[in-house]
């Protein structure tokens, strides 16, 4: 089974009381309501990394070259009673960008404590990788939601969908 790519980025800079990461609250589509990590699906003819900067862009009004995002891991995301939600989501790093970050139609975006996190306004697979990730590390795994569509039920190694 194929899936719909994505990609999300996780924009890092160095705060007053330690280093911060910019989320968004989601007002629209796939993860309304939630805080999720800047990004969406990747246009056919794009590369990853230019649907990346495309999406830090309209998402949140930042100017990030290419060569300053990092390709840090890729995650399965199978829902099994909404298939149409299933993907492959590409993760990407970035401390380099120009402008400050504004509000648009898809996302308030906001930047938090890496080390406060509100891991319950998230997904729930993310309190099980991302913490690594802005520590510096990768990641690579997938993830199968319930019946609710946002409870984690089952967690493997990548790729699960081949």
């Amino acid at each position: 089974m194929e899936l719909p790519v994505v990609c999300v980025a996780f924009l890092l800079r160095e705060g007053v009381e330690g280093p911060e990461v910019l989320l968004g609250f989601k007002r629209t589509g796939l993860g309304l309501g939630r805080l999720v990590g800047i990004g969406g699906k990747v246009e056919q003819g794009e590369t990853l990394v230019e649907g990346a900067v495309r999406e830090i862009h309209e998402e949140t009004g930042l100017v990030v070259d290419g060569a300053d995002l990092t390709a840090v891991g890729v995650l399965d995301y199978l829902f099994p009673d909404e298939p149409s939600w299933s993907q492959r989501s590409h993760v990407f790093v970035g401390r380099v960008w120009q402008g400050e970050p504004v509000e648009t139609d898809e996302i308030v975006p906001a930047w938090f404590r890496v080390d406060q996190v509100p891991f319950t306004r998230m997904w729930d697979d993310a309190k099980r990788w991302l913490p690594g990730v802005l520590d510096g590390g990768r990641v690579a795994a997938s993830f199968t939601f319930g019946p609710d569509l946002a409870t984690v039920v089952a967690e493997g190694p990548w790729p699960a969908a081949d």
